[in-house]
């Protein structure tokens, strides 16, 4: 029943922090088995679910510093073509404003995905990431001001 209820939801939490989906799938199987491996020795299988997305959240973490030393020691490629299916993405705002949320620090970026995309309360999200209530309504605050400067950049301020 957890698997079938929070599969998709963290699936899409961890494609938003790592911007890949099949690394998300990755890292959400991972949070379930690691769930399962430890599931007898759980003080509350009530927050099996909150263990969960934390895990999505630290593995999201690790694999964004994984991939970023990855890039940083990699030869680079020559540019692919873009294509229509490209060129149509980049056009769509959610496309701009995913662009832009990545401009701003990691720290912002979790809150505001964690609050705007999963749909998580202040308090879930300050368990989540280990931070104070107060310091979740800063990063949300500092980051949407941030974010709305960098569409403003863009020349795109969504409603």
């Amino acid at each position: 029943m957890l698997y079938g209820s929070h599969w998709r939801p963290l699936v899409r939490l961890a494609t938003m922090l790592t911007r890949d989906a099949s690394v998300a799938e990755e890292l959400v199987q991972d949070a379930f088995v690691a769930l399962h491996r430890r599931w007898g020795s759980l003080a509350d299988p009530a927050a099996a679910h909150g263990y969960l997305r934390t895990s999505v959240v630290n593995a999201s973490r690790s694999a964004l510093r994984h991939r970023g030393v990855e890039e940083r020691y990699r030869q680079p490629a020559p540019p692919e073509p873009a294509g229509p299916e490209e060129r149509a993405v980049r056009s769509s705002e959610d496309a701009r404003v995913l662009a832009a949320l990545r401009t701003l620090p990691r720290r912002q970026q979790e809150v505001l995905v964690l609050r705007y995309y999963s749909d998580m309360s202040e308090f879930d999200i300050a368990q989540t990431l280990g931070l104070s209530r107060g310091a979740v309504k800063s990063h949300a605050h500092r980051g949407l001001a941030s974010l709305k400067a960098a569409l403003e950049r863009l020349g795109e301020v969504p409603e």
